[in-house]
């Protein structure tokens, strides 16, 4: 499956589909996430922590300002991005981007659309629109084998 849509009511929602997503996800996995402010994009990255077996009573929150967090606690490390304030793909050699994508954990990165030139071949990316005061439309887009196959099992749920 190479597309995927959903709509969510609320934050619950959006976290049970994260949380089933990080169950689904292998180290090696890059997931991309792109939304105006606002929309969804930490909930989410919590929900697939969540999935990733990182406790509850870790905190997993925005990097905004040190860009790259790591969480190591869950049964698959997740590095969570957010390159907001990067100026483009050029900044990413000076934070080892690569290393974080090429390792074993799960790489979340918010505001993806920033660097798409930078971002690997197979990959989830997840386009995030606001439709209601709470609820969201998430669309998802496979690229490589292993994107695709993920995203058709998340699809099943």
């Amino acid at each position: 499956m190479k597309n995927w849509k959903v709509t969510t009511q609320n934050a619950d929602e959006t976290v049970a589909i994260a949380t089933r997503l990080g169950e689904l996800a292998e180290g090696g996995d890059v997931i991309c996430l792109s939304g105006d402010l606002g929309a969804g994009k930490t909930t989410f990255t919590q929900g697939l922590a969540l999935g990733l077996g990182i406790p509850k009573d870790v905190p997993v929150s925005s990097p905004t300002f040190t860009i790259i967090a790591e969480h190591l606690s869950g049964h698959i490390p997740l590095y969570h991005f957010d390159v907001y304030r990067l100026s483009g793909p050029d900044d990413l050699p000076d934070i080892g981007f690569e290393d974080y994508i090429d390792s074993d954990g799960v790489t979340v990165i918010e505001w993806a659309d920033k660097i798409t030139d930078a971002l690997p071949a197979d990959r989830l990316d997840i386009k995030i629109s606001i439709s209601g005061d709470a609820e969201r439309t998430w669309d998802f887009a496979a690229f490589g084998t292993r994107c695709a196959e993920l995203l058709e099992e998340l699809a099943k749920q």
